[in-house]
Formats: structure tokens, C-alpha cells, sequence
């Protein structure tokens, strides 16, 4: 017999009733039933149901055992009485009666509790990783991301591509975000910098001859934490395809995504063909580049209907060639207390207000807006909302580049206040056309929009003649419920362009060089047309995973501080590996 099992804790089923098994585990759950006790083992595979009763000679030290000990069960597989089957358990229909119990290892008091889904202070599940990942939720979740990234790699095999890993030791890139430095002990003075992408080196390995890569790709950005971006580290779906147009790509692509979302939704439907959405409509009609399409709501433009009104904050805004009205039709929100909701939501996002008109059964329309316009307005306004008896419409209004983020949390708002959003469904949408650039009012200079590395539509000639603020990118991303889950587009694989784009940016052909020597010297040795994209492997199972914090599928991630408050990271350097690295701390008493 092995030392420590014959079977798993969710093996024994009622075919194995007779037979002496052994197994070892986590004590999950220990009860006493009037002197019999019961212990149900846990291991990864399952639970099984342990008793001892007084006259089993493993009596006197199962009494002893505590919650997490573990502990090695010989005994003998019966069928559990009639009525006390469990059928949510795979081996509910069975039970070991114990003979020999032995303790492999005790555990001290918990400082949370493994059984049962409570919540719990984030600082102690983080201290105490080890044992909030023995829970049954989140264990599933970790589970559940590994057979994602297994789907992945097939779908992505099966699709030609063939996995390469690239160098996580590399140099500075501008990926948007602040890179990790890692110092040289060979080079004093000098630093690699952690890959915020595997962009260059992708690139790279199409400009080697090789026609089609993708890699799960551990990444490197230090930025602020949010609920849903992992401090410091995240893994993507990174891809890349040689001689090949937008076109392509979705079509390699789409079919991977929607293949992993169908396997992994339980049921729930995915978008079959996704709808292309350019970034400039999307941000019109749902204010963000990333919608959340489970929400009907559309917005609109209705300027028209308050230019020259008597409505006059809005016909004086209007007067600016820039400004525009905007209309949030909520259909169902027809009601006083519901208006004066929104209007109040809105003040606590620091707005003066959110104006509305609200249509009742027989009225033309009522609410301090409808006042002011007129019925001819209020009604031109409801005829092309496609609103009537019973709804609303929520105005914001004046440069749509300042109103837009907070347009977008409108909507979303009013579709969850109205129970408009289906939230048992994955929609998934391309947004493309990109802005290539976009006014930094920080710098006070034109800069990237989003990849520096995209083919600006037009190529070289759009470079030349074009005002940058127009010019678009083959760019694009993919929207999932509100999430922007992937990013990609086709590359700039021409050296005059890929200069001339940087140049307009505010990089000299020296600095091109520079940074990007390596991609630069192979565009100059016959580039192919390329292009790929990413897909965040972390968001993409979070959503499939049901939760809306990355803590929750992630094994040991870090704090909202940047903190792995398990390992202690990070920590100080001693004055020896200092030296080592030829470096000097200067931190600032705060």
C-alpha cells in the first residue's frame, strides 16, 4: 500500500464499498455527532467523508485533530445510511470508516477560516495566501485560469502559430507606462529594464523569417494598482502574423477568443460575430473605447434641438463651434424620484447636475428642460430617442473631450439603475481607427495615442500631409462587458515611416536609433508586412471567473500598495549587494 494513499479524497464512489482505501488531507470540517465524529478530508481532488465512532481504535486521537491538520485515514469504504447521501459530492453516495488515523501535520490556530466563503480582511488573505487559495472559490478560479491558458495554447496551435519565449531581461520602451530597472553588476552604471510587452522582440521574430509567434507573456509595468490591473506584473496572449492586413488578424483571432469565452461560460451566450465599432462612434454613442455592450443604452446627439432655445445654459454653450448636447435616453425612468437620483449621482461626480425631460402618459413632456424648449423641441427630442409614455432623457452638455468619461458613467449608470444590463452574457466587439496621435496638455506636444509602432492609415504620405490629430492607426482593440481585453494593430514596417512618425512625436532620428537600434537595423534588411495583438490572459479570466477583482484569479499577487506582503517584497538591499551593483540609495524622509 502507498505510504500516504490508495485513492484521492474525491476517488471512492459506491463501487469501491468493501475496500480498504487509504487517503490523506486537509481536515475541512469536523463534527460530533452525539460522540461519533465526523470528518469530512479535503485534498485538490475533492471530499470525502471520514467516521470514527468510540469503538474504532483510531477514537482517542481523532478527538485531537483541529481544522487544517493533515492527517492519513486507513479504513474501510461503506455506503453511507440511507437519507445522509450528499449529491452535490462526487463521493456523497460513501463514507471510510476509520481504523488508523495518523497526524502528518498540525496546524495552529487559523487566522481565517478555510471552510465556508467568508469575507475577510484583503491584508490578512494576502499574509496568509497559502491558506485563502486552500479555499473552494478561489482554488477553483486558480484552476479554472490554467485550463484557460491550456485552451489558449491549442487554439492558438491549432491556428499555425508556434510559441516562442522572449527575453524578460531587455531594454527601456515606450509602452506607456514606467518600466521596472534592473541594475548591471557587469555594466556599472547601467540598467536592463523588465519588458512592459514583448513588442521589438516580436516584431523581430517576424522580421527572422518566422511567419507566425504567440507566447503567454509575463509583462512588467509600474503602475498604480486598480481593481482591475495587477500591480507590477500581468500575463498576456501576445501574437504576431507575417504578411497580413487588419483583416487577418481578426480573422485568426476572433475565432481563438470566442472559442476560449464559449468553453469557459458556463452556458451563457458570447457574440458570435462581433460588430466593428470605430473609436470615434463608440465614444459618441456609449463614451468609452471600451463598451460595455450588454447595456442597450445608445447616446445622441440632439444639439440641434437646443440650438437657439429658450433652454439658454445649453444655447449659450452651443455658440462655442466645439460643444454639443448630448442625450442619455432611459427608457423606464420616467419618474420624479428616479430623475432626482441621476441629478443627485451626478452632483456626488462633482457635476453642477444632470438636466432631464421625463414623458408621462398624455404629457408633452415635463421637467424644468421641457419647460424652457417648448413641446415642438421636447417632442423632436423624444421622436428621435425613440422614447414614450413612462421614459426619460439625461442631457450633459459642452466639449465633448471633457464631458465624454463622465457621458459614459452616465449611461452605465442609468442601464444599472433601470436593470437594462444582462449580465449573463459576454459581448465582444472590435473597436478600430484609433487616433495615431493625440495632444498631451502635459508636455504641450502631439504624442502617441496609443502604439507607437502602428501603420498610421495613409503610411508616409499621412505623415507628411496630414494635421497628426487626424490621422488614424491601424489600431485596434477588443471590448468585453465593459473591459478593454485586447490591443493590437498592423505595424509600421517601413524605417522612413516609422521615423517620420517618431519625429512628429518629438524624437529625432538619433534618438530612434537609439531607443530602437534593433528594430530600426531590421527594417532596413527587407521587413515584411506584419501585425498582431494582446490579449490580457488575467482580465479575460477574470471576467469568465465572474469576479471583478484580479486578486481573486491571480495565485499570489501583490497589495493595492505594490506589496507582496507574503514574501516581504519589497525589500531592502545590504550594503554588500549595494556595493555589488555600484549603488547608492538616496531615499527621501518622508
Amino acid at each position: 500500500m502507498h505510504r500516504y494513499r490508495t485513492h484521492t479524497c474525491g476517488a471512492l464512489r459506491a463501487s469501491d464499498v468493501g475496500d480498504t482505501a487509504r487517503i490523506s488531507g486537509w481536515c475541512h470540517r469536523i463534527r460530533d455527532h452525539g460522540g461519533v465524529l465526523f470528518v469530512d478530508l479535503r485534498d485538490h481532488y475533492g471530499l470525502t467523508q471520514v467516521v470514527v465512532d468510540p469503538d474504532s481504535p483510531a477514537f482517542k486521537l481523532a478527538e485531537t485533530v483541529r481544522a487544517e491538520w493533515v492527517i492519513r485515514i486507513d479504513g474501510r469504504v461503506r455506503l453511507r445510511p440511507a437519507g445522509t447521501e450528499n449529491p452535490e459530492l462526487p463521493t456523497g453516495q460513501v463514507e471510510v470508516y476509520a481504523t488508523e488515523i495518523e497526524v502528518l501535520g498540525a496546524s495552529a490556530e487559523l487566522p481565517l477560516p478555510v471552510f465556508g466563503d467568508v469575507e475577510y480582511p484583503e491584508e490578512t488573505r494576502l499574509r496568509y495566501r497559502f491558506l485563502d487559495l486552500r479555499r473552494e472559490k478561489l482554488h477553483r478560479n486558480i484552476m479554472t485560469r490554467g485550463a484557460i491558458v491550456d485552451a489558449m495554447r491549442a487554439k492558438m496551435k491549432a491556428q499555425g502559430f508556434f510559441e516562442f519565449q522572449t527575453p524578460i531581461l531587455t531594454a527601456s520602451s515606450p509602452e506607456g507606462a514606467r518600466d521596472f530597472l534592473v541594475p548591471s553588476r557587469l555594466h556599472p552604471g547601467k540598467f536592463y529594464a523588465l519588458p512592459q510587452a514583448p513588442q521589438q522582440y516580436k516584431q523581430l521574430i517576424m522580421m527572422s523569417g518566422f511567419d507566425r509567434y504567440f507566447q503567454i507573456a509575463p509583462c512588467f509595468r509600474d503602475e498604480d494598482p486598480r481593481a482591475d490591473r495587477l500591480p507590477g506584473e500581468f500575463y498576456q496572449l501576445d501574437l504576431e502574423m507575417s504578411f497580413v492586413e487588419q483583416e487577418d488578424v481578426f480573422a485568426a483571432v476572433e475565432p481563438v477568443i470566442t472559442g476560449v469565452f464559449e468553453a469557459f461560460a458556463d452556458g451563457k451566450p458570447v457574440t458570435k460575430n462581433w460588430p466593428r465599432i470605430p473609436y470615434a462612434v463608440s465614444m459618441e454613442k456609449y463614451g468609452t473605447d471600451k463598451p460595455d455592450l450588454r447595456n442597450p443604452i445608445e447616446m445622441q446627439d440632439v444639439s440641434e434641438h437646443f440650438r437657439g432655445s429658450g433652454f439658454k445654459v445649453f444655447a449659450r454653450l452651443l455658440e462655442a463651434e466645439q460643444n454639443r448636447v448630448w442625450a442619455i435616453p432611459g427608457k423606464g425612468g420616467g419618474s420624479r424620484a428616479f430623475c432626482d437620483r441621476m441629478n443627485s449621482w451626478a452632483q456626488g461626480e462633482g457635476q453642477p447636475g444632470l438636466g432631464y425631460i421625463m414623458w408621462r402618459e398624455g404629457s408633452e413632456g415635463a421637467g424644468p428642460l421641457a419647460n424652457n424648449i417648448g413641446p415642438e423641441r421636447t417632442e423632436a427630442i423624444r421622436q428621435q430617442l425613440g422614447l414614450g409614455a413612462g421614459d426619460a432623457a439625461f442631457f450633459v452638455a459642452g466639449d465633448p473631450a471633457k464631458f465624454v468619461k463622465f457621458a459614459g458613467l452616465a449611461r452605465t449608470r442609468v442601464g444599472e439603475e433601470l436593470k437594462l444590463i444582462d449580465h449573463d452574457r459576454f459581448e465582444l466587439a472590435w473597436i478600430v481607427d484609433f487616433p495615431f496621435y493625440e495632444w498631451s496638455e502635459d508636455e504641450k506636444k502631439v504624442d502617441f495615442s496609443h502604439n507607437p509602432f502602428s501603420m498610421p492609415q495613409g503610411g508616409l504620405e499621412a505623415l507628411k500631409t496630414q494635421d497628426p490629430l487626424t490621422i488614424k492607426a491601424f489600431q485596434y482593440d477588443i471590448a468585453c462587458n465593459g473591459y478593454e481585453i485586447a490591443s493590437g494593430g498592423i505595424r509600421n514596417h517601413r524605417p522612413e515611416a516609422m521615423v517620420k512618425a517618431f519625429e512628429i512625436a518629438g524624437y529625432d532620428e538619433a534618438t530612434v536609433q537609439e531607443r530602437f537600434g534593433g528594430l530600426y537595423r531590421a527594417f532596413q534588411y527587407g521587413a515584411p508586412p506584419h501585425g498582431g495583438m494582446a490579449a490580457g490572459v488575467d482580465r479575460i479570466v477574470m471576467l469568465l471567473c465572474g469576479t471583478t477583482n484580479l486578486r481573486e484569479i491571480s495565485i499570489f499577487p501583490m497589495n493595492q500598495q505594490a506589496q507582496d506582503i507574503l514574501m516581504g517584497a519589497p525589500n531592502e538591499a545590504s550594503p554588500k549587494q549595494l556595493r555589488e551593483l555600484h549603488i547608492r540609495t538616496n531615499v527621501q524622509d518622508k
